[in-house]
């Protein structure tokens, strides 16, 4: 493989956020045998010092600690006293050393900068505090990782307050609140994640199920529908009819299902978040079942889907009562 093409899949790879351990430790070894990241300029952080952080990134994934270490002490050297860097190095020692020792180096590094955190927006260049910040949330995955969950939901939650915006940090704090059982926490965690991405349907139809765990079926039944208005490709009569379900949309129209029975089912249910009751439930029925029939139909390169197929028509085909 040419040096040219090994740099292009790496930054296919880092504009993808896809992480290809094995392809990219390959990829990296080229470009570090080469000595090409010193060739590619000095000025901010070059492609190919990025494609050394890789690499390290990598060699920790497939257990080349040697390459990982190598990589770290280039950078290091290039760029010292940079939290990126720390943050880099806090990774590699989370591969051998104790979960204890982790924790001492990510917390000294943050309290040596807390003054700066605290009033980021005002004194920290961006580029140093989104690297602080993730020194912070690798301390909070340590913290989680050795079963110290109070105090990981606690250093989140004070990471939040400083990085509002943080989509990954309030998906990790509704995962910890689900993984406790604590589903209406987590559903609030959610709330905020879609308050900062409305248009991503995925985290709408977790905040759906996980409206749907805690109970709230009115709330959930209203977002498996915004699911599957949002992931059609079009509302017509006539499109809907001829179009085939696939992905989220069929696991959205389970969800709409499975909160019709339950509606149906149970007449005393209430609503925690105040969500009334759906109009026409026997419709949505039936065009959830109509739209499960569709999906589980299909054949060719959409028929993977279509495993099981007797087993949901006969799900689909109870009536509600």
């Amino acid at each position: 493989m040419s040096l040219q093409s090994a740099l292009e899949r790496l930054a296919t790879y880092r504009a993808n956020n896809t992480r290809a351990s094995q392809d990219i430790f390959r990829n990296g070894l080229l470009v570090l045998q080469k000595s090409s990241f010193k060739k590619l300029g000095d000025d901010g952080v070059p492609a190919g010092w990025t494609s050394l952080e890789q690499l390290a990134l990598a060699s920790i994934d497939v257990g080349r600690l040697d390459i990982a270490d190598q990589c770290l002490q280039l950078v290091a050297d290039k760029f010292p006293n940079s939290p990126r860097v720390d943050c880099l190095i806090g990774i590699r020692m989370e591969a051998t050393e104790p979960p204890e020792t982790a924790l001492k180096y990510y917390a000294d590094i943050l309290e040596a900068d807390s003054a700066n955190v605290v009033r980021a927006f005002v004194y920290v260049p961006v580029v140093r505090l989104l690297s602080l910040q993730a020194i912070w949330k690798r301390r909070i995955s340590v913290l989680r990782r050795t079963g110290k969950v109070e105090k990981a939901v606690n250093e989140l939650v004070q990471l939040l307050d400083t990085f509002y915006t943080d989509v990954e940090g309030w998906l990790e704090l509704a995962d910890i609140y689900a993984s406790c059982n604590q589903y209406d926490h987590s559903f609030q965690a959610l709330s905020h994640v879609l308050l900062l991405t409305p248009q991503n349907p995925f985290y709408v139809l977790q905040a759906a199920e996980t409206a749907y765990t805690s109970e709230d079926i009115f709330l959930a039944i209203k977002m498996f529908l915004t699911v599957v208005d949002m992931t059609d490709a079009d509302d017509s009569e006539q499109l809907l009819q001829e179009s085939t379900p696939l992905g989220i949309t069929v696991r959205a129209w389970f969800g709409v299902k499975l909160c019709a029975r339950q509606i149906a089912q149970n007449a005393n249910l209430k609503s925690v978040s105040n969500t009334s009751a759906p109009k026409n439930l026997e419709l949505l029925d039936e065009l959830a079942t109509e739209r499960l029939r569709v999906a589980y139909s299909s054949s060719g390169q959409k028929g993977e889907i279509a495993q099981g197929r007797q087993e949901v028509f006969a799900w689909v085909a109870t009536s509600l009562a």
